[in-house]
Order: structure tokens, then C-alpha cells, then sequence
């Protein structure tokens, strides 16, 4: 059985074909995404570079993901900023939605605005436990309902107010699904039902790019969002298959021109006996996306994010000249440094500051706190201190000639100690760019998927 994966980037449309009967890559190949035309002629494009490279393919499988047109842009609406509103931001990054933004309470005339601005694909509706609060999920439900767009609404909320937000959406001619809610008691998260929701919008969403739809009839397996495809991965990694183990706990660090994104494979309970966990707990498989943190198109977010004194001192290339080189890639994102110049240094620096900051928001927070019996940390998220594993993902990484000096910002900084990031993890290279491909192929055969991620992967 030969398999062909695809997965049509927002830049890159990417391809690899594996052979289940060797266990082995045939190959892999890429070629830029048509998005502007017809993505199958990107595809086509790339299918041609991984035929001359390993001879006339005749494949009997085709299964794709897709993150064309910047993926699947969304906004999330909760009660409480750490409680419902959180468990929203969770439900869609682990679908593989880009949230932009996430709202707490009832939005303001402003916020409204905002979100019309925003344009997003979907905006996920949720706010209160079940026979708690109902005012600000419908509320909030008819303030929706008067901003221009097409978006679709899926309502994962309090579930006394369901019928309420049927009579609602359906008056107003907005697409939408009502679904369970994402917190129905205090404290308990239930946000598979949601993210089974934005799965299933997304495809619906997604193939209206141009040749999309074509893409999927060809392969006959639904496309999901590539981002999805990458946590299966990591899922299938950490928690292995069919009676063969994986690797345990890990992280992922996939770094990209529009985001970055990072992935936990872990309990995250606190490691120390005087730690008690704070808030709303967080799933075993969690993804983040930080879209202000890319190496290209959120380059001035990114900029804005950290110091131009840090960069310099990292790459140890004059400040002006660091400015000057940030500058010029903010007006042309396709320049690419040239290889061992001071550019590259500073790219390298920027790929390192990207990653820590991302891992300090993905991470959990621990503070102090004093109590009858003295003083305790209360920790907040995450405790991903003692995960062993950190594998990078993405060209930034792959192309570099030292990924572990860019890896490092994942690590545990002393000097930033209130962030619970790995202490002394080994750190992996997925060299040849096959985590979604691996996550895409993990549908039809796990166990080929998995001891393929296990032979590729490679400690650096």
C-alpha cells in the first residue's frame, strides 16, 4: 500500500510518500501553494519534484491537510476570563483554529467592531456553567448576530440557555451549531464536543479555496486543518499504539512566518509536594498559537514583543544593523539571509526569542502564596518542567546549522523562573518536515506512522 500525504501550506504544499509494506519514506518534495489559482496546481507542481526524485508514483491512498489561506481564523467569547473564556481558547486551538482574539463578559460596542475588523471564520460562543449564568451567552448571542460577516457561530454553553440561542441564530439567518458546553460544571472541562464541531466547520470552510474541493474528492478522505494533523502526531508519539510505546511526555515547537506554535503531551501536574495547582485544569493534549510571534508575516508583532538590545546581544551583530535587516524583511517577507552573514545570526536570535516567549505562554505560572501552614507556589497551568523531550518543527529549525541554540528558549531560565518550561529536555529535529504527514497517516495506520516518527526523528 503506498500512501501519498499532502499538506497544502500556506506557503508550501508539501508531499511524502510512504510505503507500508518496507515501514519507509519514499520520498518527499514541495512546491509553493497556488492558493491564487488552483491549489492542485501546487500540488501537481510538487508531485513532479517527488517523481523525479524517486521515479513514476502510482499511489493508493491520498489523504491532506490544509492551512491554505492562513488556516482557520477564530474568535472566542466566554463568561470568565480563566474560566469559560479559557476553556473556549482550548477547545479551538486543539481543533487547529488560529483564535485571534477571545472575549470575556459581555462585549462592548467596541469589541463588536473589533470583531467585524477581525473577519474571523468562526467565532466560538460560550459563557457559563450548566444552570448558571444564561444573560451574557444570549446577550452576547444577539450582539453577534448584528455584526456583518460571513462566520459561522458554534454555541458551547450554558445548556439552559440552548433554546433561547436557537430562536436567536435561526431569526438572523447566521450559519450555526449548538453543542455541548465547554465547562459544564465549575472547574471540569468537556471540550471535545466543541472541537468536533470546529473540525467540522473547518473542512466545510476550507474547501471553498479554490481547488480545494476537487483535492478532496481526488483523495476521498476529509482535509483537516494541517495544525490538527501535527497533535495527532504528537499524541500518537507521546502515547504510542497498539501495544507499541511512545516516547512519554514531550513538547513540540513548530515555528513558522505567521505563527508559532507550541504542543504539550503531559499531565503537567505540579512536580513539587509544596505546589498546589490554581484555576481551570488543562488537557493532557494541549496546542497554543501565538500569532504575533512568526518569523515573517507577524515580524512586527514580533519586534514589538521583544527588544532590539536582546537580539543584538544574541546574535552579537551591531543594534542598528539588527534594525535595519527587521526592517528590511518587514517590507519584503520573502528575503532570506544569506548563509554564516550577520543576517543569519540575527534570524537565529529572533527564531530563539520567538520560541521562548511562546513556551512562557503555553507554560504554566508559578507564584507564591502564604498559607496557615507557610509558604506554598500555587501554579497556574502546566507544570512541564520535568517533559524530557522537546522536538522542533518548521523550516527556521530544519534549515538552521545550530537548531539547538534556537531550541534552548523552550528551556527553564533561572532568571525567569515564575514560567514552568522543561528543565533539562533532550531536544529532536523532525528533519524531514513529516509530523503532519505522520498525524495525517495516523487515521488509516498508526502503528506505520508511529515507528516511522520514531525512526526519523533524530536527537540533536
Amino acid at each position: 500500500m503506498i500512501y501519498l500525504t499532502a499538506d497544502i501550506g500556506s506557503t508550501y504544499t508539501k508531499l511524502a510518500a510512504t510505503d507500508s509494506e518496507s515501514g519507509s519514506i519514499l520520498g518527499t518534495a514541495c512546491a509553493f501553494t497556488t492558493i491564487g489559482t488552483d491549489v492542485r496546481e501546487g500540488f501537481h507542481a510538487a508531485l513532479r519534484k517527488l517523481e523525479s526524485a524517486i521515479g513514476e508514483l502510482s499511489y493508493d491512498r491520498l489523504i491532506c491537510c490544509s492551512s491554505a489561506a492562513g488556516g482557520l481564523k477564530m474568535v472566542a467569547l466566554g463568561l470568565v476570563p480563566e474560566l469559560t473564556a479559557k476553556a473556549a481558547r482550548l477547545a479551538a486551538s486543539s481543533a487547529g483554529a488560529k483564535v485571534v482574539k477571545t472575549y470575556s463578559f459581555e462585549i462592548s460596542m467596541a469589541e463588536q467592531m473589533e470583531i467585524e475588523k477581525i473577519s474571523p471564520d468562526l467565532i466560538l460562543l460560550c459563557g457559563g456553567t450548566d444552570g448558571g449564568n444564561r444573560e451574557v451567552i444570549t446577550s452576547n448571542a444577539k450582539r453577534l448576530c448584528l455584526i456583518k460577516g460571513d462566520f459561522a457561530i458554534i454555541a458551547a454553553g450554558n445548556k439552559s440557555a440552548s433554546h433561547e440561542l436557537q430562536d436567536i441564530f435561526t431569526s438572523s439567518g447566521k450559519q450555526f451549531v449548538i453543542t455541548e458546553n465547554v465547562m459544564p460544571e465549575f472547574n471540569k472541562l468537556n471540550i471535545e464536543p466543541a472541537r468536533k464541531c470546529i473540525e467540522e466547520l473547518f473542512i466545510n470552510r476550507i474547501v471553498e479555496a479554490k481547488g480545494l474541493s476537487l483535492l478532496q474528492k481526488m483523495s476521498g478522505y476529509e482535509i483537516i486543518p494541517t495544525p490538527l494533523a501535527v497533535m495527532r502526531a504528537c499524541e500518537l508519539l507521546s502515547k504510542g499504539a497498539a501495544g507499541e510505546s511512545g516516547m512519554g511526555d514531550l513538547m513540540a515547537v513548530d515555528l513558522g512566518g505567521a505563527t508559532t506554535d507550541i504542543y504539550s503531551m503531559s499531565e503537567g501536574r505540579p512536580s513539587l509536594e509544596n505546589m498546589l495547582p490554581k484555576g481551570l485544569p488543562e488537557p493532557y493534549a494541549k496546542r497554543s498559537v501565538e500569532g504575533d510571534l512568526g518569523m515573517r508575516y507577524s515580524l512586527p508583532s514580533l519586534k514589538e514583543a521583544t527588544d532590539i538590545r536582546i537580539i543584538s546581544a544574541l546574535s552579537d551583530v551591531p543594534a542598528d544593523q539588527v534594525e535595519e535587516w527587521l526592517d528590511q524583511c518587514i517590507a519584503n517577507p520573502d528575503t532570506v539571509a544569506v548563509e554564516d552573514s550577520p543576517q543569519q545570526r540575527v534570524e537565529e536570535a529572533l527564531a530563539r526569542v520567538a520560541i521562548e516567549i511562546a513556551t512562557e505562554r503555553h507554560s504554566g505560572v508559578v507564584e507564591s502564596v502564604y498559607t496557615p501552614l507557610g509558604q506554598m507556589f500555587a501554579l497556574t497551568g502546566k507544570d512541564l518542567s520535568e517533559v524530557p523531550a522537546v522536538i522542533g518543527i518548521g523550516g527556521a529549525l530544519i534549515n538552521s546549522k545550530d537548531p539547538v541554540k534556537i531550541l534552548a528558549g523552550s528551556k527553564y531560565d533561572s532568571q525567569r523562573f515564575m514560567y514552568a518550561k522543561p528543565r533539562s529536555p533532550k531536544y529532536y529535529l523532525d528533519s524531514k518536515y513529516i509530523f503532519a504527514s505522520m498525524g495525517l497517516l495516523s487515521s488509516v495506520d498508526p502503528m506505520l506512522a508511529l515507528k516511522i516518527l520514531k525512526r526519523e526523528l533524530k536527537e540533536i
